[in-house]
């Protein structure tokens, strides 16, 4: 079940980031447009729309992490992860169309907690496919293109979605069209992408004399080759974190909590906050957030490159030092209108606001991609490769505690305040703590959980 250490096999993990691409692009649609159907349709406020926003983000922070650990220790035919995907999606893609078509609040909340009740119970055995089918090194590359994949998804829910809500303002159109393309990212799955413990289940069934191997008696052959395997890459299979190494998994996952925190309220307010602030309508205010996602898109893969060569954590801080740059400006484009004497109220005011927050949401979407690339890759470093599955629930963890904690503390803020303006406020100082946290981080660069090698096997860990 070894995993060739070689290359980056761009054509495999290009087909592996369908996955994300469904996750991303249900979200996208999700997050941008069930604010604006909720306000519109039930006159709801601010902050019981932020309440609503963090159901997901619930079932999120307790099923996350524990889906990531049963995925582990799931032995069948189709693998560990493609089990909880092959059932995930579809379920998820059924609640999700149906989303829109609710007459009242209480069946659309229904529909609201079946589709993120499902979509908790494998988002984690997605993403942890990346590090099970990519050897370390490689791991920032493989996690920069799956999640160009990701931002596809999100540019097809944001013009596509923008773009189908201005000609049916119910949402059908564009929750149907989430709907089929999730399907569409499973059937890419299912027919391109193998699981190595899917092989390995296939060949101990052959080799098994006179019957089948039962799920625990494959278990254990299955750890005793994984325990030779992560010898070979000084990963220690079930070894333990030193007290650096957890005091920089806790950094870590503190900084992920902060610029999740921003980031969460940036996505599912951006879109009252433009059509209040400057005055456009739904579908061009999600339109909008298309610059963020493109400039994370072709930033997506150079994100990965560029941290394989000058290491994760000063990628991670750049990306965040480019977004408090770009970020911070958002605050002050009505001021600085009426500074220079342009009146905020015609229709010119509009437009050169609109171009101005587009040019800063691009620029903004270059730091995101430097550091939402390396995240995961930073934590699954720690991890042993029986662990993934749970470290990955670790990171799932700490980043739906923040869209749990953003939405709300911030849709409380703006009915203090009275003021949509606040929101980037909010986001700034949100990823200052963010830069603040991942300053202490010493571990999680490619290589740093390797254990301390023995003479004969030094050359090899040096040449990695």
């Amino acid at each position: 079940m070894s995993i060739s250490t070689g290359k980056l096999d761009y054509k495999k993990t290009t087909l592996l980031g369908f996955g994300f691409l469904a996750s991303s692009l249900a979200w996208s649609l999700y997050n941008s447009l069930v604010p604006v159907l909720l306000e519109e349709r039930f006159l709801l406020t601010t902050t019981v729309i932020g309440v609503i926003m963090t159901i997901d983000n619930f079932f999120g922070i307790i099923f996350q992490p524990l889906v990531g650990a049963f995925s582990d220790r799931t032995f069948t035919r189709y693998g560990r992860r493609m089990p909880w995907i092959m059932v995930g999606i579809p379920l998820s893609a059924l609640f999700f169309i149906l989303i829109p078509w609710a007459k009242t609040l209480w069946l659309m909340m229904a529909f609201i907690v079946c589709f993120n009740l499902i979509m908790s119970l494998w988002r984690s055995p997605v993403i942890a496919l990346m590090p099970d089918l990519t050897p370390r090194p490689l791991r920032s590359k493989a996690n920069g293109l799956i999640n160009l994949m990701g931002g596809i998804g999100s540019i097809i829910a944001f013009l596509a979605g923008g773009f189908l809500a201005k000609i049916d303002s119910s949402g059908r159109l564009a929750f149907g069209m989430g709907s089929l393309l999730m399907v569409a990212s499973l059937i890419c799955l299912l027919f391109f992408i193998r699981e190595p413990v899917a092989d390995a289940w296939r060949d101990a069934q052959r080799s098994a004399i006179n019957r089948r191997l039962t799920s625990r008696e494959f278990a254990a052959t299955l750890e005793n080759e994984e325990a030779s395997e992560e010898i070979k890459d000084k990963g220690g299979i079930g070894r333990k974190l030193t007290a650096g190494e957890k005091r920089s998994l806790f950094l870590l996952l503190g900084a992920i909590f902060f610029w999740f925190c921003a980031y969460n309220g940036i996505e599912t307010f951006f879109t009252l906050f433009a059509t209040n602030t400057l005055h456009v309508d739904k579908g061009t205010a999600t339109i909008m957030l298309t610059a963020f996602s493109l400039t994370f898109v072709a930033f997506a893969l150079p994100a990965g490159l560029i941290a394989s060569r000058r290491g994760r954590k000063k990628t991670i801080v750049a990306g965040l030092i480019l977004l408090l740059v770009f970020l911070m400006p958002m605050v002050f484009v009505n001021p600085l209108l009426v500074l220079f004497g342009v009146d905020t109220a015609s229709a010119s005011s509009a437009m050169i606001k609109q171009v101005v927050v587009i040019a800063l949401l691009a620029c903004a979407g270059i730091g995101w991609a430097c550091v939402n690339i390396n995240s995961l890759p930073m934590v699954v470093e720690l991890a042993s490769h029986d662990k993934i599955g749970r470290f990955t629930g670790y990171y799932y963890f700490f980043s739906f505690a923040a869209s749990i904690v953003s939405p709300i503390l911030f849709g409380w803020i703006r009915d203090m305040t009275q003021n949509y303006n606040t929101l980037f406020i909010y986001a700034v100082i949100c990823f200052g703590l963010a830069l603040l946290c991942t300053s202490f981080v010493k571990h999680g660069e490619a290589g740093a959980t390797a254990a301390p090698p023995s003479e004969d096997g030094l050359s090899a860990l040096e040449n990695m």
